[in-house]
């Protein structure tokens, strides 16, 4: 099953990976210093992630490509991992349209 897994940083910051249900993480997004603001930028994720416009491809200093998910307001919310070729991405972008929507939500970092 595809999923949201919050995680808390060693400096103790919050962040979430959407991983598909091979486990791949398929995106990554910011620290967060609350984890409301956390659990927000999930929310987001699921709503931004079906809009085209709002995945921004890019190419890394080392020429790997990668894509970006931004907000309305154009604040990044998740990140990709690097592919080896465009249509690596092009098929992560398509994993995120699918997945985020419907993606539970794990919470580890009730775990401690």
């Amino acid at each position: 099953m595809e999923k949201f897994v919050i995680t808390q940083r060693i400096n103790n910051e919050y962040q979430f990976n959407l991983k598909a249900v091979n486990g791949e993480i398929i995106l990554t997004s910011e620290g967060y210093v609350q984890k409301a603001s956390c659990q927000k930028g999930i929310e987001s994720v699921k709503v931004n992630s079906q809009d085209a416009s709002r995945y921004d491809r890019r190419v890394a200093v080392n020429g790997k490509d990668y894509f970006v998910l931004k907000a309305r307001n154009g604040e990044i919310i998740g990140k990709s991992k690097l592919y080896n070729s465009k249509s690596g991405m092009e098929n992560g972008i398509a994993s995120v349209k699918l997945n985020a929507p419907m993606a539970a939500i794990v919470d580890e970092t009730l775990k401690k």
